[in-house]
């Protein structure tokens, strides 16, 4: 009996086996142009000027919402498109390019939403990188809310007027040597948890959030860009102290004009006014190299900041420094002495003279003991000046201003 309930069950498995095997098929029984497939694996085979195109033999629906595309190799230029589009999609034009679809380019990092001009969206990927694409639960009827992951990680979502059913996983390629690997059965749900998580952890470190999308280190740039009161600014809950002396940020998307400002603040700082250009604040600005301490005109400083770049900001406090501060809620021991570190040691081995600080716009001083607040760029100390620290003292402060911008925030990367 027992060897007849094995063999039925064999069966069972091997039925079960060619029907996933059939389904897989189908799926990728799609529509394509100018690529080569082996298994679920996509090379691109035209000349570079000819988009090279491949979209599902099925569409998106309740049970299969979610697709990924891994990057095996970027080819010349790393034109890889990853999205979705109705099923009769043109296969000579990329994924996005024409209306009813939506896509991620890996080159550029934009979205594309049924139009050749892309909007900033995301990272660029490259090779090993994956990206995924999906439709989120909560879509209603007639407007679908599509996402688009890197590496398991949200990058961001765009709500589209079409209803579930009618749109198809697609892949787009450009130049010569680009190759891919698609995963029409890949799931997504359990990583969107855990991130969740780690944006309730990282948002208690910010006392102050203007314009600015906090997803756990990541600072995203949310206003409309279009002026200079379009400041996104973001202060960290506590001031620098002789504990925490010092914090960076990683420029992880330089936006359209890399307005990225990094510096210190008082607490009660204007909200739309980017770091440095009110008393009580200096900055270091990442797109012109700028110095700006309580003015809208910047000194010059250092070198610009690009796309990739890690800026750091600290204060080297006098050797006898404390500070009353009480400020609710900050269990900082202003009392330690900092641990030695390559920055701190840098700047004491410096002793060249810097310049007074000037007045003040309207003559108006901030009153406090006196500070150096040092500037770094990847690593090494761009400049110092020397400051009146305000009341409370100076809070880690970041300021955005152009569309895209995205920076990755280490408010202690001296400690530990």
């Amino acid at each position: 009996m027992d060897d007849i309930n094995l063999h039925y069950r064999f069966l069972n498995w091997r039925r079960r086996i060619r029907e996933i095997r059939e389904v897989r098929a189908v799926r990728y029984r799609g529509r394509m142009k100018r690529m080569l497939r082996d298994g679920d694996v996509f090379r691109y085979q035209g000349n570079s000027e000819e988009v090279g195109c491949f979209v599902a033999a099925r569409p998106l629906s309740q049970r299969n919402r979610y697709f990924e595309v891994t990057i095996i190799d970027t080819g010349v230029r790393g034109m890889i498109a990853v999205g979705l589009v109705p099923q009769l999609y043109k296969l000579d034009h990329q994924p996005g390019w024409l209306p009813h679809s939506v896509a991620f380019h890996a080159d550029d990092g934009k979205l594309y939403n049924g139009n050749t001009v892309g909007q900033q969206f995301g990272p660029k990927c490259c090779r090993g990188d994956r990206i995924g694409c999906g439709i989120s639960q909560d879509s209603d009827d007639g407007q679908l809310t599509v996402f688009f992951t890197k590496n398991g990680k949200e990058v961001g979502s765009v709500d589209v007027p079409e209803s579930l059913d009618v749109l198809y996983p697609a892949v787009g390629m450009h130049s010569l040597g680009e190759e891919v690997l698609l995963d029409l059965n890949a799931e997504w749900g359990p990583e969107d948890d855990d991130g969740q998580m780690i944006v309730d952890s990282h948002e208690e470190d910010w006392s102050r959030l203007h314009d600015v999308r906090v997803t756990g280190t990541l600072l995203e740039y949310t206003g409309k860009g279009k002026g200079n009161v379009d400041v996104g600014l973001a202060q960290a809950r506590r001031p620098l102290s002789t504990r925490f002396h010092y914090y960076e940020l990683e420029i992880t998307d330089a936006g359209e004009k890399c307005y990225i400002a990094l510096g210190l603040a008082r607490r009660d700082y204007p909200k739309n006014r980017h770091p440095g250009w009110s008393r009580g604040s200096i900055a270091y600005h990442a797109d012109d190299g700028k110095l700006f301490h309580g003015s809208g005109v910047g000194d010059p400083f250092g070198p610009c900041c690009l796309e990739g770049d890690t800026m750091g900001c600290g204060i080297m406090f006098p050797r006898d420094f404390s500070l009353d501060s009480g400020d609710e809620g900050d269990d900082l021991d202003f009392d330690v002495v900092p641990k030695p570190s390559q920055v701190q040691n840098n700047l004491y081995a410096n002793n060249e003279e810097e310049e007074e600080e000037e007045e003040e716009e309207g003559g108006e001083q901030l009153e406090g003991r006196k500070v150096t607040v040092f500037f770094t760029r990847n690593g090494k100390v761009v400049g110092r000046r020397e400051v009146s620290l305000p009341p409370g003292g100076f809070y880690p402060t970041i300021g955005m201003m152009s569309m895209g911008e995205k920076v990755r925030v280490d408010l202690h990367p001296l400690s530990g």
